[in-house]
């Protein structure tokens, strides 16, 4: 039996996940986590085969917890199902130790393949994922590396005052260069930047 975990913010991701492999008799869920700190004590707790992880999550992200539950779980497989599939995403995912990556628009059936390709001691890597396994460079990128640090910040979801005393810095600098980056990137508005700054965050 392959005891599999689930973390994932979304509740109802996890129950459609669960529905479609409590048809599979070699698969049975033995935990589910909203947030990373959960995931690591399910894991404690279960001692599962697999984890299936979100890498965006409240508290603690996919990769934190991974590299944590790997450290103390060596051969606990890990997989990361998420929405990014920018090369760095990937790449900080595999340095963790994680032994696949799926996409979240991937068919369930996806989920059941990786899942049981690493349990044989192999990766699984979804077939959607162009991975030059190549981190940028500042120069694939038109902002300044505190524009970029800016736009991670943002993608977190800090406002402008929290940014600001991260980097301690004052809020109308922040501002400035929320300004700056939406020219440089022709981006309309708030809505727009914080939609590109999701979607780049680990890029940087």
């Amino acid at each position: 039996m392959i005891n599999v975990v689930i973390a994932e913010d979304h509740q109802s991701l996890i129950d459609g996940i669960k529905i479609f492999l409590e048809y599979e008799d070699d698969i049975k869920v033995v935990g589910e986590a909203n947030d990373g700190e959960r995931l690591l004590e399910i894991v404690r707790l279960r001692q599962p085969d697999v984890v299936l992880t979100d890498i965006r999550m409240p508290k603690m992200d996919g990769i934190t917890a991974t590299r944590y539950l790997k450290k103390e779980f060596p051969d606990c497989k890990v997989i990361a199902f998420s929405m990014f599939e920018q090369d760095e995403a990937i790449n900080q995912m595999q340095e963790a130790g994680a032994e696949g990556y799926i996409m979240k628009n991937s068919s369930l059936k996806v989920v059941l393949a990786a899942i049981r390709t690493v349990m044989s001691g192999e990766t699984y890597f979804d077939a959607t994922i162009k991975n030059s396994n190549l981190k940028k460079t500042d120069d694939d990128v038109p902002l300044s590396k505190r524009e970029m640090e800016i736009v991670k910040l943002i993608g977190e979801g800090k406002t402008s005052q929290e940014i600001a005393d991260i980097l301690f810095i004052g809020k109308t600098t922040v501002d400035t260069h929320r300004k700056n980056i939406l020219k440089k990137l022709s981006l309309q508005g708030k809505s727009e930047l914080l939609r590109y700054s999701m979607e780049k965050k680990y890029d940087f």
